[in-house]
């Protein structure tokens, strides 16, 4: 009788002490967040916690654990024409035996102030004829059967790092640009000044889903990183992968150029998250964990 009290006590003081640990928030780095900011969410569950998943502004976040590690991150980001305001996060851990436990908290985006500058291209990229327009329409088939190509895990490990060894950047991400005095945009990705034929470095480790010539991108590489999460190489002069390939961070993987919609030679890089386009530089500055 003694025995079976024991036990008893033991169950109920184990998930007793589950439901305290997910009762803890979650926490988040960059603090504040804004518009346009990828996002490392963070979790300390305990040991026994077989997966964690959440839902946030739509999406669905899967959480991971580092085989050396006890907390449980969640890899996500805040679209650049995201509204300020305060936004629902719902996790849900699931624990031995199938039980599950929630936390409910909000996580609350600043607003972002992005400059408005002017660019001249050539008028073709601004009124685009019926058959560019059928191009771009192609285009746009090609890269959402590449969006949808994503692993079901992280492929990345460690942090993000530029793709160029020494380029300063030249137009930052979010600003807003007017093309010929007609077509406004949100620019969605960061430039870097490259000369021609500049070696392009994976930012991180992926798979290539796509490697090929676009309408506005030029020659365009995309790589999956995982989760949703991918980045974008545009303007190239030269393809050093193909479609399918694995690449590890410092890969080269293309050398820079001048086609497509440009103004002159440079790469752009944007970083995409299920569909929402983050900061690069914000990316690089998360310190993210090592990943077997």
């Amino acid at each position: 009788m003694r025995s079976l009290l024991r036990s008893s006590i033991a169950i109920v003081l184990f998930f007793g002490a589950i439901h305290w640990a997910l009762a803890q928030p979650a926490t988040w780095f960059p603090v504040p967040l804004a518009s346009g900011s990828p996002i490392l969410f963070t979790l300390e569950l305990p040991a026994e916690t077989v997966a964690v998943a959440a839902r946030w502004q739509n999406h669905t976040l899967v959480f991971f654990r580092p085989s050396h590690s006890k907390a449980w991150y969640g890899l996500a980001g805040v679209d650049v024409e995201t509204n300020p305001g305060d936004y629902p996060l719902a996790i849900e851990a699931t624990l031995p035996h199938g039980g599950k436990q929630t936390i409910n908290q909000q996580v609350h985006i600043e607003s972002a102030s992005y400059p408005e500058i002017p660019l001249t291209v050539p008028d073709k990229f601004v009124s685009p004829s019926p058959a560019d327009l059928k191009k771009i329409a192609a285009d746009q088939a090609l890269k959402n059967k590449a969006f949808a190509k994503t692993a079901t895990k992280p492929l990345w490990s460690g942090p993000f790092r530029p793709p160029l060894k020494v380029a300063p950047e030249s137009d930052s991400f979010g600003t807003r640009r007017i093309f010929n005095g007609k077509l406004a945009s949100i620019h969605r990705g960061e430039d870097y000044h490259a000369r021609p034929r500049t070696p392009v470095l994976a930012v991180n480790s992926g798979r290539v889903v796509l490697a090929r010539p676009l309408y506005y991108e030029g020659n365009c590489v995309i790589v999956d990183h995982g989760l949703g999460l991918m980045t974008l190489y545009m303007h190239l002069s030269h393809f050093n992968v193909k479609e399918g390939a694995r690449v590890r961070r410092g890969q080269l993987i293309a050398l820079s150029g001048g086609t497509g919609r440009v103004t002159a030679p440079h790469l752009h890089l944007g970083v995409r998250w299920q569909g929402a386009y983050l900061d690069p530089v914000k990316l690089y500055a998360l310190q993210l964990p090592i990943l077997p």
